[in-house]
């Protein structure tokens, strides 16, 4: 496995991963995801800022995608109940739009991508990833407290759906 920045010619399949994590969790009654995001020019706008990854197997089949920034995220400025382990004026790396093709589920890729991202952020010296989740997203909530992210508070997204915010001290 192999992770990769995204390029344009990959939006097919990105958007027909997230699809499939769509109706993922609406299959799980999980109302996140169901409100038309992320959608095709979110992924593009993603890929314009370098922010697109994608994780490939040794056939150049795309497994799994995921957005990642290094730039502060607006809607963390505001947690409720709750602080960040890091301040939040030093920087930080932040993980959206994690997903994986139906087919490849279940075989730790999640994971992959998590390690390969906190080496890139120990790289640069940064010592925190950030990420959110919605509260009935169980799944996730698992694989991030497995990958030893601590719960902080509650965020909103900038469309006003709460979400469950962890983040990780990176060493």
């Amino acid at each position: 496995m192999k992770l990769r920045s995204s390029t344009s010619k990959d939006t097919p399949r990105i958007i027909e991963i997230i699809n499939e994590a769509k109706a993922l969790l609406k299959s799980l009654n999980i109302d996140q995801w169901q409100n038309g995001y992320p959608n095709k020019e979110q992924i593009e706008n993603d890929i314009q800022n370098n922010e697109s990854y994608v994780v490939v197997n040794n056939e150049n089949q795309i497994m799994a995608t995921t957005m990642f920034t290094k730039r502060p995220e607006p809607t963390y400025k505001n947690l409720e109940g709750g602080i960040w382990l890091i301040d939040e004026s030093l920087p930080y790396g932040v993980i959206h739009r994690l997903a994986m093709a139906k087919e490849y589920r279940g075989l730790g890729i999640a994971k992959f991508i998590f390690e390969e991202l906190h080496q890139k952020l120990e790289k640069s010296d940064i010592k925190s990833l950030k990420i959110d989740t919605h509260e009935e997203n169980l799944g996730m909530q698992s694989l991030i407290k497995k990958m030893g992210y601590k719960y902080c508070g509650i965020i909103y997204t900038n469309y006003g759906s709460k979400r469950l915010a962890f983040e990780k001290i990176i060493e």
